[in-house]
């Protein structure tokens, strides 16, 4: 194969592609993040039957549905061999034979922060063309799809790839010109561009494949529906969106990088803390994030736990305690829990314990900035 390098440009092949200079073939060129499915913090492997709107399984993507417990979700679903170079994906069971209709959707999705996308310039004259590339396997064959949309839901461009072998991984390419209309959120921290993956959709969040329009569309017209098949399984892997009119080798990134980049939008926080008393009936304690977040998380205290503080030298356990905070932001937070019999401005240490005795060191505190 014959090739042109250019330090400006980047690379143009002999099909006349080119890979730009900015989309690195090594570092840096993957918008989407745990695009392997290495990082599973809220599910740690666990299969889980979708009731509502999202996050599941692995982090970052997020599930969506009109109806509650069609399909489950979990990674390493079904103990399948992943492809050459991967040790995980997330994998779709349906649970029934969904009849879909035409306002119903069916989806996994990832958000990508506008600092992120700004570099690609949509809705500029200058938006610059990409390239969606993963690894799939279905119990299904057929033309299946997906799309990219803005933050508004007035802009998508579904796209189709078809899958001709049942339970084969499948390696996809899909290129896409950039929208040089309609508004996408620049140099922020609000959601720049979605990546939908249909599982089935309605003549409403459908149309025309492979051209950008002014609707919230989610799929093509057509689209195979896995959630129509009772136990349909579709697994995926190595996602990745470049820039760029060819997809280049999946980025590998070190586990710890990676967990760190979905940290910025979850956290299980450890359970291992130390504060004070505040009066007879406070512990107050401080936690810093591992990670800066998004923006000011939403923090849940995980239930199933005691709260074991060693306070004056005596061990305080209560049992699914209820917890305040006081103040949070994007670095840390300042919560507290009730109790009674205390004495004010002693140091406590804590952590937060489970009914059999075993400590757990990562269910403390959920806190998620999730797009």
């Amino acid at each position: 194969m014959s090739l042109i390098l250019d330090g400006t440009n980047g690379v143009t092949f002999n099909d006349s592609s080119l890979q730009p200079a900015a989309a690195s073939p090594y570092v840096l060129k993957n918008k989407l993040i745990n695009g392997a499915m290495m990082i599973d913090q809220r599910a740690n492997g666990a299969s889980t039957t979708v009731t509502s709107a999202n996050y599941y399984s692995c982090d970052r993507w997020y599930t969506d549905m009109s109806q509650a417990s069609k399909y489950s979700v979990q990674q390493n679903a079904g103990g399948v061999t992943p492809p050459a170079g991967f040790t995980n994906y997330l994998g779709i069971t349906s649970l029934a034979s969904t009849t879909v209709g035409a306002s119903d959707y069916f989806n996994i999705y990832q958000g990508i922060e506008g600092f992120n996308t700004a570099d690609l310039d949509f809705g500029k004259s200058t938006a610059k063309t990409v390239t969606l590339s993963f690894w799939i396997r279905s119990s299904l064959t057929g033309t299946f799809g997906g799309s990219l949309k803005n933050n508004a839901n007035n802009r998508s461009y579904p796209f189709s790839y078809t899958i001709s072998s049942a339970n084969t991984w499948t390696q996809i390419s899909i290129t896409i010109a950039g929208d040089t209309t309609g508004t996408w959120i620049g140099a922020t921290n609000g959601l720049g561009i979605g990546l939908n993956l249909s599982l089935g959709c309605g003549s409403t969040y459908s149309g025309t494949a492979g051209a950008w329009a002014g609707a919230n569309y989610i799929q093509p017209t057509g689209a195979t529906s896995v959630v129509g098949t009772n136990g349909a399984t579709f697994y995926i892997t190595g996602v990745q969106l470049e820039i760029g009119t060819s997809a280049t080798p999946f980025e590998r990134r070190l586990y710890n990088q990676e967990l760190a980049n979905c940290q910025r939008y979850y956290e299980n926080i450890g359970s291992d803390f130390s504060g004070n008393t505040e009066g007879s009936t406070l512990y107050t304690f401080q936690i810093q994030l591992l990670q800066t977040m998004r923006v000011a998380p939403t923090c849940t205290l995980r239930t199933g736990f005691y709260f074991n503080a060693r306070y004056a030298g005596t061990d305080i356990n209560i049992l699914n305690p209820s917890l305040s905070i006081l103040n949070v932001d994007s670095t840390g937070l300042w919560a507290y829990v009730s109790s009674s019999g205390l004495t004010s401005n002693y140091p406590i240490v804590g952590r937060h314990q489970n009914y059999s005795g075993g400590i757990s060191l990562s269910d403390f505190i959920a806190a998620s900035s999730e797009l």
